[in-house]
């Protein structure tokens, strides 16, 4: 930027994945930026996300090419990074499998039956393959991602954190002027960037145009006694309970740490207002606890310590495709959000595309066109 020129100040409101790579990338170009969360950083899905990171899986649809600009920045990222050590990036193998409910866990040898799943999948298992090789899969642990990117702001760029509600975008002849904040407070703004995520329609502004749900996905974090058997291998099941009724679509992330993420059991809710009051159904919890059993005898009860048991809400619209763009009637004013489950990966690549938006007045890194909130409008 122009010494002579002040910086653009720019206010970035949601301290998810997708408000944080906004913000990292905008301050990264010199802008003086400032985040403001509700609670607290990546509290909600970007710290209770699986993490799992695909290149060519979104191929067939209007977000591959965010999706694999965002692959490519996430492994340049975790160079840039030290993301091995900082946040668990790791290229994986991934794996699908079929797996039917036993009344014990592991009772099979994955050995016996054939296959070529890793040895630490004991539980009988049917028809692996290999959906994604060490080129094409990986993962991070989405927090820690979250935060070291944000921590390379605060500490490089100059990113300033504000703990802080918004109430309004302050609008003076079509133009975003600033940021209200509950409470008091205003942060001026020559550009304002709303990351809400499955919140985005409890704000006025944004929701009298489009409409963001909720859906709500639970989790489970296992650490194993023997941690060092678990290889990395993601795993996408399609797990029949013994009682019958219709397949589920459980996922299982070993992660660098030594834990074992498992995420499944989904559907869709009402948001809370707030953050910190999501909370797992407890029946949701049990069904993981007993597909981790069933996968691997090294998950069950008395060979694994659960370390967390959670749920979160993925921001979902009504064509499921993200929301990016500048608000329509308001310039200067910008919104990233509804991701749904891509939201770690395709976080760098939203962040990058808002950058040269907010900064140069259109995107390069990828076309944003499909993205734009315009269509709400148009249609």
């Amino acid at each position: 930027m122009d010494p002579q020129t002040p910086p653009k100040r720019v206010v970035v409101c949601g301290g998810g994945v997708i408000g944080v790579c906004t913000a990292y990338f905008i301050s990264k170009r010199g802008a003086a930026v400032t985040l403001v969360e509700k609670s607290s950083i990546a509290c909600a899905a970007s710290g209770k996300a699986g993490g799992f990171l695909a290149l060519d899986w979104c191929d067939d649809g209007p977000v591959a090419s965010l999706a694999r600009a965002s692959f490519n920045l996430h492994r340049s990222l975790a160079q840039e990074l030290n993301g091995a050590d900082s946040y668990g990036y790791r290229p994986l193998t991934t794996l699908s499998i079929s797996l039917t409910e036993t009344a014990s866990s592991a009772s099979q040898s994955n050995k016996k039956l054939g296959s070529n799943t890793p040895s630490w999948v004991d539980g009988p298992v049917k028809s692996p393959k290999t959906i994604g090789t060490r080129e094409t899969t990986a993962q991070v642990h989405p927090q820690l991602f979250t935060m070291t990117l944000l921590a390379k702001a605060v500490e490089e760029y100059g990113l300033k954190v504000a703990i802080g509600e918004l109430e309004k975008v302050a609008v003076a002849e079509g133009v975003a002027k600033a940021v209200v904040l509950k409470g008091g407070g205003e942060l001026e703004a020559d550009a304002v960037v709303l990351a809400l995520g499955p919140w985005t329609s409890k704000f006025s502004l944004l929701g009298s145009i489009f409409t963001i749900s909720g859906h709500k996905a639970h989790s489970i974090i296992l650490e194993p006694k023997d941690p060092g058997v678990i290889t990395p291998h993601a795993l996408f099941l399609t797990y029949y309970q013994a009682q019958g009724g219709e397949p589920m679509d459980p996922e299982v992330y070993p992660r660098p740490t030594g834990e074992v993420y498992i995420c499944g059991m989904s559907a869709e809710a009402e948001v809370p207002d707030d953050p910190e009051q999501v909370i797992p159904v407890p029946e949701s919890i049990n069904v993981l606890k007993t597909i981790a059993k069933n996968v691997s005898s090294h998950l069950g009860e008395g060979e694994a310590t659960v370390k967390a048991e959670q749920a979160c809400f993925l921001p979902c619209t009504e064509d499921s495709l993200p929301v990016i763009g500048e608000v329509p009637g308001v310039k200067g004013c910008y919104v990233a959000t509804g991701h749904s489950c891509w939201g770690i990966l395709n976080g760098p690549a939203t962040g990058a595309a808002m950058s040269e938006l907010v900064m140069d007045g259109c995107a390069s890194i990828v076309d944003l066109s499909r993205f734009s909130p315009d269509r709400f409008v148009r249609g």
